[in-house]
């Protein structure tokens, strides 16, 4: 049977397609909490629902933005950079609007640019600009990369290092 792909090559982008992620994520608190302690954030703009209320124009806490980004850029990697061989490069950046515990962010990404390696002939640098939004459409994350990814014919078959299962008493 055929395995279902994961990611696009180079020959399956076309400049100006969008392709829509799916599914969306909902953020919780506690994902939110997790994620600060994993990569040292303690500001208490995402953890502390008292300070938040008293010491931002929003009056509560919000996500850290880079949660928010990891989400979309997470949320992309099936359409975009499931086959990459590198992302070159975060180009741009922008954290357009807050993001709050309970939201549900969405992705999309538009492809900018798509261009043949200029050293190797089995691949090519694909520029996209991918969108974060929320359940009410507002944007709240947005940057564009560029991500190298091989042409068809010259990527891995299947799954490549995935073992096959020992069948017991076989």
């Amino acid at each position: 049977m055929p395995t279902a792909d994961f990611g696009r090559f180079f020959d399956d982008f076309e400049v100006g397609a969008v392709y829509k992620h799916w599914p969306g994520k909902t953020i919780t608190q506690a994902e939110d909490i997790l994620f600060c302690s994993i990569t040292m954030n303690q500001h208490p703009l995402h953890s502390d629902d008292n300070y938040a209320a008293a010491a931002t124009p929003h009056g509560k806490a919000m996500v850290v933005g880079n949660l928010v980004y990891s989400i979309v850029l997470g949320q992309s990697v099936p359409d975009i950079s499931g086959r990459a061989i590198a992302n070159l490069e975060i180009e741009s950046l922008k954290h357009a609007n807050p993001t709050f515990h309970g939201d549900t962010i969405y992705a999309e990404t538009e492809v900018l640019e798509a261009r043949e390696s200029r050293s190797k002939p089995d691949r090519g640098v694909v520029k996209v600009r991918t969108i974060g939004y929320n359940q009410d459409g507002v944007i709240v994350c947005e940057f564009t990369r560029s991500v190298l990814v091989p042409k068809r014919g010259f990527d891995f078959d299947g799954q490549p290092g995935r073992p096959e299962p020992q069948i017991a008493g076989g």
